[in-house]
């Protein structure tokens, strides 16, 4: 895979920090790096964008291009209409992957919220820069509560359009979880018929950069340049209580 685009089933779901941790696992496994945001919405001139914080995290190494920025935290399509903007076309997204992909050996694209979020006029979307980047689509998911209805929306929604699902990335999985947080782990898979391939800490982003880059490997399966299992995985987070002795 030299490129591979990252989207969500919603927006505040933890993209950015498993983008980061996938960053950093291929350059730990000796590749080179780039991360493309489309679109960075909600941010200010001189802010640092998702892009810039995904180099934080997984190292100065790793090529950060963005290319369009609007001030205000809404979907790219209405931000750029609201700031009189012009809007970000598939077709440019898939030609700047494209020519960072000549460079380097993995280049991830960051979404913006969820797969059919609009980026134009025209209603199009990631999910028609994944289809003429022929790329396959790692979509990053919360740990609770209603997660497996919008997995298994997100992942019909990609097969519908003939993409490729590689994975689901659990993206801020919590110190304590929950009953229902245990019980998706061994549910989302089978729901959206998607491998799991992962599951980033919910503090992982607050880590100094050089621990974020040494821990990435172990939040993340081998497809992904990492050592997580999910068997063991759930294992420590059993979906039910342990009997009682004696019972």
């Amino acid at each position: 895979m030299s490129v591979v685009v990252v989207s969500g089933t919603g927006t505040e779901i933890g993209k950015t920090v498993v983008t980061s941790a996938i960053a950093a696992a291929a350059v730990a496994a000796g590749r080179s790096v780039a991360v493309l945001k489309p679109a960075q919405t909600g941010v200010g001139p001189d802010e640092p964008g998702d892009a810039a914080e995904v180099a934080r995290l997984a190292g100065s190494s790793v090529t950060a291009v963005e290319l369009a920025r609007y001030p205000e935290p809404l979907a790219p399509d209405t931000a750029a209409r609201r700031a009189g903007l012009p809007t970000v076309s598939p077709a440019a997204v898939a030609e700047a992957a494209s020519r960072l992909a000549l460079s380097h050996d993995l280049v991830l694209v960051e979404g913006a919220g969820g797969l059919l979020v609009r980026f134009d006029e025209a209603g199009h979307t990631l999910a028609d820069a994944a289809r003429l980047l022929g790329a396959p689509v790692l979509v990053v998911v919360p740990a609770g509560l209603g997660t497996l209805n919008s997995a298994a929306l997100t992942a019909e929604a990609l097969r519908a359009r003939d993409l490729t699902p590689l994975g689901l990335v659990v993206g801020s999985w919590p110190s304590s979880p929950d009953l229902a947080s245990r019980c998706n782990l061994a549910d989302l898979p089978k729901v959206s018929n998607t491998p799991l391939l992962g599951a980033v800490p919910q503090s992982a982003a607050t880590l100094p950069p050089p621990l974020f880059r040494s821990k990435a490997p172990s939040w993340l399966a081998p497809t992904l340049n990492g050592t997580w299992s999910p068997t063991t995985f759930l294992t420590t987070w059993p979906a039910e209580p342990s009997s009682p002795a004696g019972v």
